[in-house]
């Protein structure tokens, strides 16, 4: 078994159980839990000292599995979100089956499909969506690197993913793109 296999075996370990994973993703390092877990989710709003009516970033695997989380979604959309070569992060309407608060309080919730092969194995072997935030303690600068996270953020997460800690390779989060009632883009964060 490669050190990522292993990772990856006992970040799911976690998971599964509830609990909440460091790891990096393919923009920057987030701290994440099973998205359809509620305690799970409060649990990452108290480790972050996040207020309650901010979302989180939902990681998926696949067309697959957005469809499965939003079926009401345009097929064509669903195709863009699984296909855009860039992180791009959308907030979309209408997902259902993730924990409540997850979502904005327009009941909207963003989504990314990222290329990171850790990211995906993660996601695909539980089988659910992924909460991914920024590593970070609201209000400060999320980071670049793994060197850059707050110790207590380190010591408060389940299980802290070891591949790519040495990485110093500056990151930085997403593309977020709003898709309108009327189908059209508003461009959140370049």
């Amino acid at each position: 078994m490669t050190d990522l296999q292993e990772d990856i075996r006992q970040a799911l370990a976690v998971l599964r159980r509830g609990g909440v994973i460091l790891y990096p993703t393919d923009t920057i390092w987030g701290l994440g839990c099973d998205a359809e877990n509620p305690e799970a989710v409060q649990r990452i709003f108290r480790i972050k000292k996040r207020p309650p009516q901010k979302s989180f970033i939902i990681l998926m695997d696949s067309a697959e599995m957005l469809h499965r989380y939003a079926p009401n979604l345009p097929g064509d959309l669903v195709r863009e979100v699984a296909s855009t070569p860039r992180p791009v992060t959308y907030i979309l309407p209408d997902l259902q089956g993730l924990a409540p608060s997850v979502m904005a309080p327009d009941r909207t919730v963003a989504v990314r499909i990222p290329r990171d092969d850790l990211c995906r194995s993660l996601i695909h072997d539980l089988g659910k969506a992924l909460v991914s935030t920024s590593a970070n303690l609201t209000g400060s600068p999320p980071p670049a690197h793994f060197g850059e996270i707050d110790p207590l953020l380190v010591r408060k997460a389940d299980y802290v993913i070891k591949w790519r800690q040495d990485d110093r390779t500056p990151a930085q989060p997403s593309r977020i793109l709003r898709i309108l009632p009327d189908g059209s883009r508003e461009v959140i964060r370049e």
